[in-house]
């Protein structure tokens, strides 16, 4: 991974990239009450969030969410903090996840 040590105001804006199986939904709506605030705060806003997909290739997974940041620092940041890990907790035994943050170049 290259870190980007220039002023976050020249970075292009990232995107969380996330696909999920979930395994226990009771668990997970919690971590979905906390993620969407601590995503907020971090001015960051889902632009898909298990709306219909087509699997083109890879591992098939039923729910796939995207979120946009204004930077991939702010997106990193999020994933980071209290609030995010909090929620996370909930993820973690209820549900089989891959998630990446990928900067916006184009």
């Amino acid at each position: 991974m290259v870190e980007c040590e220039d002023d976050p105001l020249d970075q292009p804006g990232a995107l969380w990239i996330a696909h999920v199986t979930v395994t226990d939904e009771e668990a997970y709506s919690k971590y979905a009450a906390l993620a969407g605030p601590a995503i907020a705060a971090h001015d960051g806003r889902f632009i898909a969030r298990a709306g219909r997909y087509q699997q083109m290739e890879g591992k098939d997974r039923a729910r796939n969410v995207v979120a946009i940041f204004p930077t991939r620092a702010r997106a990193v940041e999020c994933y980071h903090s209290d609030a995010y890990q909090a929620g996370l907790a909930h993820a973690r035994g209820a549900s089989e996840r891959d998630l990446l943050v990928v900067e916006i170049n184009g």
